[in-house]
């Protein structure tokens, strides 16, 4: 498997990412068959494993993939989140200094290691001055604790007042975006990718198969077969008959053109100069094997026009449940003016 350079850090990373969220109670409840996956992910090329706090309830992904980096820590790029809920307090959460400096301490003890490669914030967080997460990120990064720091979800605007808050007080840079991007979702073709170029990010997509629905079993009519956790999160994705449509007319250029459709949309991603690498979700080993047959999977320019034709360059063909809404559109009382 190719590997790139995550943006100016000098790591570098494989095209394909092995993403963890589908680890315990929710997606795969069996550890020892998540261990297995982790390991042919390994032995398949890929080198870099991304999870989080969250994942799995109680950090139960974190703890998985610990047990799985057993022996072979050195192999891998190691990056997790941090921002979600972990208690009922309200400050067992959010980018604060008082979270962050204890969010890491619980990331290290349940992934048994000593650094993270590369430490997230999960989502935005309007409520908290940059100036503060970056502080105690730069601490982290001094310690040894991280090697390299970087955010999730972020919109543009926020990606640059980050670079500009780093630059004047003197702290370390975030170097890398985790954004959502598939063929169904190319809101961040439009300004997000363009600026993680311009100042050097690395760039990791997740839900590259659009939560499943490029992943060729769902299909316009069959929508309702999603897994009850896909509908009860994203109901609305799943089931959103636009998208439904964009997906048949993906297929049928997936079959004129002899690719099973995730390995299309994998390939779509993974085409843009921007993007270093596309998250993949497995639940099963059978899912992993099928994704990385797919690894060189290359789509010339006439195939590429085609996918243009079906959802036009920088738009969404619909939102995301689950995806980042900033608060002004979230929150009807930041849009009206008080009478």
């Amino acid at each position: 498997m190719l590997t790139r350079p995550l943006g100016r850090t000098g790591i570098q990373i494989s095209a394909y990412t092995l993403g963890t969220m589908m680890f315990g109670p929710y997606g795969n409840p069996d550890p020892d068959d998540c261990v297995r996956i982790v390991h042919r992910a390994l032995d398949g090329g890929i080198n870099v494993i991304d999870t989080a706090d969250v994942y799995g309830g109680d950090g139960e992904s974190e703890k998985i993939v610990g047990k799985a980096l057993r022996g072979r820590r050195d192999d891998v790029v190691l990056a997790t989140k941090f921002n979600g809920p972990m208690g009922p307090g309200p400050n067992h959460r959010g980018s604060s200094r008082r979270w962050i400096i204890s969010a890491v301490e619980g990331s290290l003890r349940r992934l048994g290691v000593d650094h993270i490669d590369l430490y997230q914030v999960h989502h935005p967080e309007p409520g908290t001055d940059v100036e503060e997460t970056l502080g105690a990120l730069t601490d982290l990064l001094r310690a040894g604790k991280v090697r390299a720091i970087g955010h999730s979800n972020l919109p543009a605007s926020d990606i640059v007042e980050a670079q500009w808050v780093a630059e004047r007080r003197g702290l370390a840079r975030f170097r890398s975006e985790q954004p959502h991007y598939s063929i169904l979702n190319r809101g961040i073709e439009r300004e997000v990718l363009p600026v993680c170029e311009r100042y050097g990010l690395g760039v990791l997509v997740w839900s590259p198969l659009a939560m499943g629905l490029l992943a060729g079993r769902l299909r316009k009519g069959n929508a309702e077969t999603a897994t009850a956790g896909r509908l009860h999160w994203a109901r609305q994705h799943m089931t959103d008959e636009r998208k439904l449509d964009a997906v048949e007319a993906l297929a049928r250029i997936a079959d004129q053109a002899g690719l099973s459709l995730p390995h299309l949309a994998l390939a779509f991603v993974t085409t843009h100069p921007a993007v270093t690498s596309a998250i993949i979700g497995p639940r099963t080993p059978e899912q992993l094997e099928d994704l990385l047959a797919g690894a060189g999977t290359l789509l010339d320019d006439d195939l590429l026009d085609r996918i243009d034709e079906i959802v036009p360059p920088g738009t969404d063909v619909g939102p995301v449940d689950i995806a980042h809404v900033p608060p002004a559109l979230a929150q009807p009382a930041l849009r009206r003016r008080a009478t």
